[in-house]
């Protein structure tokens, strides 16, 4: 068992080296020039060398990258070429706002998605069965941003019952950041949970039609029963992946939500600092993102191997 664990720790991490080669590959060839981006259309030639000798964009790349490396694993992350401000600072207050609309999506939708999976499977072939199916179909089909502005125009708009922007104050009381948090979290969970929802009825499905289930049932087990205590337990593996795809998702896959709302959080951040051509915080910014997914996905194969004695004890 830690064998396995510590395996699936070192590939985490080789992963994560390949992401940071990737994404500071990524962000050095974007379009633009990053002098004219810093200092405007007032550029002149003396300003955009000394620019570009302050950012070390004279170097060759690999010295740039490896700097930027030993920055990023000793918690030096600079300072924003646009704000000038510490880069860390800044992270740190998004990243929160960024977590409080995740993790309130996140305690909606995933209970809610595995009861609705269960319920399915309970009642496998039956009208409530289809109904759950052909919802779930919608929400998987329906794009994030059509999503938020029926929300917005119904609930904001017509009615007049939440705010149409999601701005948060700089202390903000809970309620307060409840009601401002309630669109997105919303959109957020009506786009996760029908995946999270059909995953949980398939896995436990394709449990449903293995022979220690026959014989449970020629024993005359209730299918509830059968399901909670005999299939379900079989069937968290997958169910334990989708969800953690799905939290990664709603960590660092916010960015239409956060756009659209105008919401303070780190893929807006992101989306800023692309459009100013702001390396540092690409990268930064980047890197967490993808250190979310890693993360999770490898939390997951460990849990994975936990709920399953069979992965543990591979023939």
């Amino acid at each position: 068992m830690l064998r396995l664990v510590v395996t699936r720790l070192l590939l985490g991490l080789l992963v994560m080296w390949v992401v940071s080669v990737l994404v500071f590959a990524a962000t050095e060839i974007l379009p633009g020039d990053v002098a004219q981006a810093v200092l405007g259309q007032g550029i002149t030639p003396e300003a955009a060398a000394n620019i570009r000798e302050r950012l070390g964009l004279n170097d060759p790349a690999y010295l740039r990258y490896f700097d930027w490396l030993g920055g990023l694993l000793s918690g030096d992350l600079g300072h924003s070429l646009a704000s000038n401000f510490a880069i860390a600072d800044e992270v740190a207050d998004r990243l929160g706002n960024t977590l409080w609309l995740a993790g309130l999506a996140a305690l909606i939708s995933v209970p809610l998605a595995v009861t609705l999976g269960l319920v399915a499977a309970v009642h496998a072939d039956t009208l409530l069965d289809r109904g759950i199916s052909i919802g779930t179909l919608c929400f998987i089909s329906v794009p994030e941003f059509f999503t938020a502005a029926v929300l917005v125009y119904f609930l904001a708009v017509k009615l007049q019952w939440l705010p149409p922007l999601a701005y948060v104050s700089q202390d903000p009381a809970l309620g307060e950041r409840l009601e401002a948090l309630a669109l997105p979290v919303a959109t957020l969970t009506f786009a996760v949970l029908a995946h999270m929802a059909r995953m949980t009825q398939t896995a436990v499905l394709n449990v449903m039609s293995s022979a220690y289930i026959e014989q449970a049932i020629l024993k005359g087990a209730s299918r509830i029963h059968i399901i909670l205590h005999h299939a379900l337990p079989n069937a968290l593996a997958p169910i334990i992946n989708v969800i953690a795809l799905n939290l990664a998702y709603l960590v660092s896959g916010v960015i239409v939500v956060e756009t659209i709302f105008n919401y303070p959080g780190l893929a807006d951040y992101l989306v800023q600092s692309v459009a100013y051509r702001d390396i540092p915080v690409v990268q930064t910014v980047g890197m967490i993102f993808c250190a979310t997914y890693v993360g999770l996905n490898m939390l997951a194969d460990i849990l994975a191997i936990l709920a399953n004695p069979r992965l543990r004890h591979p023939r």
